[in-house]
């Protein structure tokens, strides 16, 4: 039976985008960036370098979103395989359009002062004037790209952070949860935070009691995964683990995903993706400094699939698939915070770091919470790691020139814990901030339109109760009730007509596989 909180999303999104198409007198207040960049007769290439560059890089992340179904999908048994592709689908489209309504404008506006909590100008992507010489108080206002290209990057980040909470909810979540979150996620949630701590905001700033000197995340570890993986832990606390997957003495149980074919490809679909990610958040390609970060973005990567293969080895006495792709994963999402931070050498001891931690991590969550993707440990703890790495690895020259935190570098240059104490600092503020927001938001949902779905639904499979469909329909549906099936050859040899092939006569059986 179709469960009737399945169709509340619907309504709910469909009133948001009636209101951003009533709006649009906000959405035209300023001339389009080309036509403002053309009447330039002066327009320096760079420009027209950088935002070729940003452009790319943002298609590059938006190419995730292909690598986080595909693993998540993996991670699933077959009965819920279809779902994974309407869930990414859906919330990638829902932030599109919450994340230029309201969400760019929060996480990179102006604020009423220097350091501020929350951005109060640009909603529609307005407000900002002459695309060239638009002014943000973070990072971003250190590239002459044009602001279009610049709103497509920073949305494809938060499209990736959106993608992450849904990790720990396989199998078990209503699709109308999705929608619901969504919204607030991409257009209050994720903007403030992601805010606070690379778009100009007090934690990046620092200059405070609390925060001497301000948080370096380059490209997002606290900033994109922390805060990803910190609603997928809400999400989980309210939501419970799958059904059968710990026994009556509490023990875990495996629930293997239907395919790691498709979980190694989903993990080589996010590494391409990942040199989008980070290189790209140099937001200019006139300086060269891209192809550094890109190459320390790889060893780090690589460095946590050894890390993996070192510690699934060591622990589980064998070479587990999903924990070495867990393994890049880590590598890559510990490496983004000092991708820009960092010099070569030390990417590889962050990369095989994380590997080492995402397997101790996961074999540990796994005994009390049903995190079917391993989220919490490769996108929340190796995060948390990789933030904090910076302030032991930054170099000084990096430091200063990207103009953020302590210009003297992290504690193996100045022997300081300056730097290390704010990565410290601005992890545990960020976490808290967005566990309580997520966490009231699923608590609302749970108490209204309903979180999960029923036991009859979960058996059955998401797909066909909340899709109406199989992701792999020969699998679950008799042949002879598929249109259009056949068996055996077209043309037999020599004209003979022999019966045709079904699969009784191949496996001797007439009754329908189970979901």
């Amino acid at each position: 039976m179709r469960q009737r909180g399945s169709r509340v999303g619907l309504p709910l999104f469909a009133v948001m985008l009636l209101g951003t198409l009533v709006l649009p007198a906000l959405s035209l207040a300023d001339a389009p960036a080309l036509e403002q960049a053309t009447s330039d007769e002066g327009l320096a290439e760079s420009i027209h370098v950088n935002t070729t560059w940003v452009l790319v890089a943002a298609v590059l992340v938006l190419f995730m979103q292909a690598g986080f179904a595909m693993l998540e999908i993996g991670f699933s048994r077959a009965k819920n395989a279809g779902s994974g592709v309407a869930k990414i689908l859906t919330n990638l489209s829902i932030a599109a359009i919450c994340y230029w309504a309201v969400g760019f404008a929060f996480a990179f506006g102006t604020g009423a002062s220097e350091g501020d909590i929350i951005g109060t100008t640009g909603f529609f992507l307005s407000d900002f004037g002459n695309a060239q010489e638009a002014f943000f108080p973070s990072g971003l206002g250190l590239s002459d790209a044009i602001v279009e290209s610049k709103w497509l990057f920073q949305f494809a980040f938060c499209a990736v952070s959106l993608a992450i909470v849904w990790g720990t909810t396989l199998e078990r979540i209503k699709y109308s949860a999705y929608v619901v979150y969504a919204i607030v996620f991409s257009a209050v949630i994720y903007p403030i935070g992601s805010h606070w701590v690379f778009g100009g905001g007090w934690l990046q700033l620092g200059e405070t009691a609390l925060m001497p000197t301000g948080i370096q995340d380059f490209a997002g570890s606290t900033a994109v995964h922390l805060i990803g993986a910190t609603g997928a832990l809400a999400a989980l606390l309210l939501l419970g683990p799958r059904k059968g997957k710990y026994g009556a003495d509490g023990r875990p149980r495996a629930i293997p995903g239907h395919s790691m074919p498709l979980v190694g490809l989903g993990t080589i679909i996010l590494l391409i993706g990942w040199f989008g990610f980070n290189a790209g958040s140099t937001l200019n390609a006139t300086d060269g400094r891209f192809a550094e970060v890109a190459m320390i973005t790889l060893l780090g990567g690589t460095s946590g699939v050894i890390g993996a293969f070192i510690a699934t080895t060591l622990k589980q006495r064998t070479i587990d698939i999903g924990m070495v792709a867990n393994g890049m994963i880590a590598g890559l999402v510990a490496i983004t915070a000092p991708s820009g931070y960092v010099e070569l050498w030390a990417a590889p001891i962050i990369g095989i770091v994380a590997g080492l931690l995402v397997v101790f991590a996961v074999l540990a969550i796994d005994k009390r919470l049903d995190d079917p993707v391993g989220a919490l440990s490769a996108h929340g703890l190796a995060g948390i790691w990789g933030t904090l790495s910076c302030g032991i690895f930054t170099a000084p020259r990096l430091a200063e020139y990207n103009a953020f935190g302590d210009p003297e570098g992290g504690l193996w240059y100045s022997g300081s814990f300056t730097q290390l104490g704010a990565q410290a600092m601005g992890v545990l503020i960020a976490f808290t901030f967005v566990f309580m927001m997520s966490y009231a938001t699923f608590f609302l949902i749970k108490k209204t339109i309903g979180l999960r779905v029923s036991d009859e639904t979960e058996d059955a499979g998401l797909d066909v109760v909340e899709h109406g469909m199989y992701g792999y329909p020969e699998q679950f549906i008799p042949a002879p009730e598929i249109g259009g099936h056949s068996f055996g050859p077209l043309v037999p040899p020599r004209g003979n007509v022999p019966e045709p092939i079904t699969p009784a006569a191949i496996t001797g059986r007439t009754e329908e596989v189970p979901a």
